[in-house]
């Protein structure tokens, strides 16, 4: 039996290129090729309607899907709008939360929960700047 696999996941947005140049900037990832921004000055059809970010190795990994309205997730809390969906970024060590939290804040972010002082789990919830939720945590390397 041969069974789907994942290629993406699409976050909707009303600003398609601005939420891809966060999570961009955010992960150090590239665009699908034909999807970087075009040189100042020029139309952006593409980041209008749909990109695509991939990882150092090639694959695709978040997609961006602009939409003409979209209600802020409210999570943690869960009324008005609780998740439907968040992203779980993870690093390795407490100086590399660190780095990450204020990389996450100078490119837009919203700091919703902070959990740094979690023995068990330290971790950062952050609205992007679509109002998408996602953590930062740090956790042990994985094992190899």
């Amino acid at each position: 039996m041969t069974f789907p696999q994942l290629l993406q996941t699409v976050l909707d947005t009303t600003d398609a290129r601005g939420l891809a140049e966060f999570y961009r900037q955010l992960l150090g990832w590239r665009y699908r090729p034909g999807d970087e921004p075009p040189a100042p000055g020029s139309a952006d059809p593409r980041g209008s309607d749909w990109l695509v970010l991939r990882d150092p190795s090639g694959v695709q990994r978040l997609a961006f899907q602009a939409v003409d309205d979209l209600p802020e997730a409210s999570w943690p809390d869960t009324r008005p709008f609780p998740q439907q969906v968040h992203l779980d970024l993870v690093v390795y060590s407490a100086e590399d939360l660190a780095a990450a939290h204020e990389r996450a804040l100078a490119l837009g972010a919203r700091l919703r929960l902070d959990r740094v002082d979690d023995p068990a789990e330290p971790l950062y919830v952050y609205a992007d700047p679509s109002g998408h939720p996602f953590c930062i945590f740090q956790a042990p390397p994985p094992r190899e």
